[in-house]
This record gives structure tokens, sequence and C-alpha cells, in this order.
């Protein structure tokens, strides 16, 4: 099937029982199944919020799947994600998804929803992406969104069609395949280190691995860790 857009990666037939991403520290891990249905999940749960296309989505720059689920789920909407928002200006963002802990450290205005997860949040105008995610109708949103729209804001902005294209480049590099990890041990708020390591694994039907400092995979993207092969963030565009 032909992979225009990053929804197309996390469509009904793509579900399976290979593992698509894996939390080392925390043990937490997503089969295809598992994942597409809870990134149509986070997706039904960011359109509730006003997600739309070219709606900007801010999450947090931390290596857990509520990161990348949360980002995966704006995609299908059109929504433009900025990892890493900054801490001392108004968040300019439809939402902001980020550790319940680190919601004070953020100003935002009016318009922008709030969602934490790890810890329940004590305000009840804030969302609770354990509780709310996992609540959504787990169905493919509807939305309809093109190629050459934005997916990533990072130095400029990145469309779908950049990302897959660069994703591509870097799966063949590495010739993976479902069974494989790639370890992101680099920022997500570099464009190349979403590209190689949360959407090229996605793409070629391995798996994304949150090393920490108790995993190990097959490649990685960033410096560390006993990796056989690893591309750096700046390389991959």
């Amino acid at each position: 099937m032909e992979m225009d857009v990053l929804g197309d990666l996390v469509v009904r037939d793509r579900r399976s029982d290979d593992s698509a991403l894996r939390a080392a520290d925390t043990g937490r891990e997503y089969d295809y199944r598992r994942f597409c249905t809870t990134t149509w999940k986070a997706g039904n749960y960011l359109r509730l919020l006003g997600v739309r296309t070219d709606a900007r989505v801010a999450v947090a720059d931390d290596p857990t799947p509520e990161a990348v689920l949360s980002a995966y789920g704006a995609a299908l909407l059109g929504g433009v994600v900025r990892f890493g928002p900054a801490h001392d200006t108004e968040l300019d963002a439809r939402v902001l998804v980020t550790p319940t802990a680190e919601l004070d450290d953020y100003t935002v205005g009016p318009s922008t929803k709030r969602v934490g997860y790890g810890t329940e949040p004590e305000d009840p105008d804030v969302g609770y992406f354990e509780r709310d995610v996992w609540s959504e109708n787990p169905t493919e949103p509807p939305d309809r969104v093109e190629p050459d729209g934005g997916l990533l804001d990072a130095d400029r902005t990145y469309s779908h069609a950049e990302v897959l294209d660069a994703a591509r480049r870097v799966a063949a590099r590495w010739d993976l395949e479902p069974g494989d990890e790639v370890a992101v041990r680099a920022s997500f708020t570099h464009p190349g280190t979403v590209t190689a390591g949360l959407v090229a694994p996605i793409l070629a039907g391995a798996a994304i691995l949150l090393p920490g400092d108790a995993g190990e995979g097959d490649y990685a993207v960033g410096d560390g860790g006993p990796e056989r092969e690893r591309v750096d963030p700046a390389d991959v565009f």
C-alpha cells in the first residue's frame, strides 16, 4: 500500500502482534494492534479538544509512549506537532501535552487546552491522558490529510511527504524489518530524531525503542548505547 501521510502507517491493515513501541525502563510495550488503536483514540480525543488541519499541538520532549502517541494522534487530524515548547513565552498551540508535574511550567493562553499524563491533574479543566484517551472510540479518525500538509514544527515546518521520504531513506539504509528495534537516544526537538527514531521504524514494520537506562536496540538515533549502527539526527534531512 502507498504511504503518503503519517496516518497511512497506522491503518487497520497494519495491525499485528509484532512489536511497535517499547519503553524499556517501564516494561510497557505496544504491538501494532495496540499501537494503531491507541493512536486512533489519541486522535479522536485531540479532535474533541479542537485539533484540526494546521492546528498546533505542543508535546513535551519526553521519551514516553504518551508523547509518541500524542504526535501520531495529532498527525491523523492534520495537526502540526512541536516537541519541547518553550517555557518562557506564551504557548501558541491548540493543545499542550506534558507530564502533569510540568503543567505549571508553561504559560498558556485561554484557547490552549492542557493535557497531563503520569498522574491525574487536580484541576478538572485539565485533561488526563490515561483516562481520557483510553476511554475514546477505537476507530480511525475520518479526517483527510494531504501529503504537503504540515506535520512537524521545528526549525521550520516539515510536511508529511518530507518526513516520510526521509524516513524511507533511513529505513533503507538500515534495511529495517519487523523484529528490529531503533533506540531513540536524542531529543525529540530535532526533526531528524522524530523522522529516524519515531517514523522510520513504524514505516518499516519495526519497533521504536525508548531505551532509558535499561534497553538496547539494533540501531540508534543519537549518541551512546551499544547499538551496532547509529544515525546523527542532523544527517537525516
